[in-house]
């Protein structure tokens, strides 16, 4: 399993938000380019990008993508707001190494089913769950759909893997959704790549102990709480 530190953008600065909620803010930071290139030099393989803004419909934060795409070498995962083939291309052409797609992904079959073909193991599906729920448009619409019947459909597509985040979770330090984790890493042969309320070393063991490839590192990292460079160590490919 690989730690991904989460760059997540909002109004041009890197932010880390409290249980998926807009106005609870907990960390900002001016310079997102300057952030991506810290944990590169602490040893992490990949990023993980969040164009918060363009996920909620307020803007878009692309020239900080492109920034960092430009200035680093590291395999970069980039979503928020990614709802046409134009986005997903740009983002290629951009230097992105995976494209995440969420809410079009997961309201319109047909379009991502298009789209994992025209692109096979270059798209990522974010599944954001809150209590077994899917939620889409930055967490603000909760679907009439629950994660199992979702990995059904999504694991019949060539992607390159499955992001699901614990919303209820993120960001309030508490420990990941094991139970939520383990059961979707067993539905699937998708690689599975775990986020939301990973607060230790012992909480990104437990999920490699249950076949998760990946895990999305946000206010544990940002605050201290890991030490940046020992995870990037241990947590490697």
């Amino acid at each position: 399993m690989i730690a991904i530190p989460a760059v997540d953008l909002r109004d041009g600065a890197c932010v880390q938000l409290v249980g998926g909620e807009y106005a609870a803010e907990r960390i900002r930071l001016p310079d997102p380019v300057a952030v991506a290139l810290d944990w590169e030099a602490k040893g992490f393989q990949a990023l993980h990008i969040v164009d918060l803004d363009a996920a909620t419909g307020r803007g878009n934060n692309s020239r900080a993508i492109e920034s960092i795409l430009d200035r680093t070498d590291l395999t970069v995962q980039v979503g928020g707001g990614v709802r046409d083939r134009d986005a997903i291309v740009r983002l290629i052409d951009a230097g992105a190494t995976y494209v995440v797609v969420g809410t079009r992904a997961l309201e319109d079959e047909e379009w991502l089913a298009e789209m994992a073909d025209d692109f096979p193991e270059q798209l990522i599906v974010a599944a954001d769950v809150r209590e077994r729920k899917i939620v889409t448009r930055g967490w603000t619409r909760t679907m009439h759909l629950d994660i199992d019947e979702a990995m059904e459909r999504l694991s019949l597509l060539p992607l390159a893997g499955v992001l699901v985040t614990a919303v209820h979770k993120e960001g309030l330090l508490q420990g990941a959704d094991l139970a939520l984790m383990e059961d979707v890493a067993e539905s699937t042969d998708l690689a599975v790549i775990a986020s939301g309320g990973i607060a230790t070393d012992v909480d990104m063991r437990l999920l490699a102990d249950r076949g998760i490839a990946a895990a999305v590192l946000g206010m544990a990292l940002y605050t201290g709480a890991l030490d940046a460079r020992a995870i990037a160590e241990e947590f490697r490919a």
